[in-house]
């Protein structure tokens, strides 16, 4: 299932994601542009429908406020200063190990609001960028996460509460001052743990509502 960047109509422009159809049979709707958006919406609700969607997430416009919020997606920055140094060690994604960094992946994510299932072409596209990791120590395996240039795009722990360490392990990778990452709202216990750890809320990025439930 192909994602449609630019989905246009006679009521507009949007965006879809259609690729998590049939894994959450979910789709995703951005309302880009347009003059009459409840009737763009209807015509992607629509054709996603066609496409074996049960579940509908949107946004991009005003009108879907009277919709239920799922949630927002916001911005988090921390000095790195304040993160502080572990002994847990980082091991690169590979060939070889790729398989295992996806299972995991995408068996934490599952129930994160706005969360992507990373499939075999995702796969390739992080050995390209190499910015997955396993999180070690002594030998035992912490939790996974990518993390590249100024920002750590993952954060999951596989052994309670190491949520902390997974992360600074992640961020040791980085070459900045200021550590990035983007959390949906919903996700309380993340959020806590951040700003526990120093982190505050710099921008929202967008809100997504539902616009179609089983």
């Amino acid at each position: 299932m192909k994602d449609i960047p630019m989905f246009t109509s006679e009521y507009g422009v949007a965006s879809l994601v259609l690729k998590e159809i049939p894994y959450k049979a979910t789709a995703y709707v951005k309302l880009i542009s347009s003059q009459e958006p409840e009737k763009l919406l209807q015509e992607c609700v629509q054709f996603c429908r066609m496409c074996g969607s049960e579940i509908i997430d949107a946004t991009g416009d005003p009108l879907l406020e009277q919709y239920p919020l799922v949630t927002a997606i916001y911005t988090m920055q921390c000095p790195r200063a304040l993160l502080q140094d572990t002994d847990a060690c980082l091991f690169p994604v590979t060939e070889q190990t790729l398989h295992k960094w996806l299972d995991i992946y995408n068996d934490r994510m599952a129930d994160v609001p706005n969360s992507a299932y990373m499939d075999s072409r995702d796969g390739k596209k992080l050995l390209q960028t190499g910015d997955g990791y396993f999180v070690h120590r002594d030998g035992k395996l912490l939790g996974i996460g990518k993390a590249a240039g100024d920002t750590v795009d993952a954060v999951i722990s596989v052994v309670p509460g190491m949520g902390e360490t997974v992360l600074c392990a992640l961020a040791s990778a980085l070459n900045c001052d200021i550590v990035a990452l983007t959390v949906a709202s919903a996700n309380t216990r993340a959020i806590r743990l951040y700003q526990r750890l120093g982190f505050v809320k710099t921008a929202e990025l967008s809100r997504w509502y539902r616009v179609l439930e089983p």
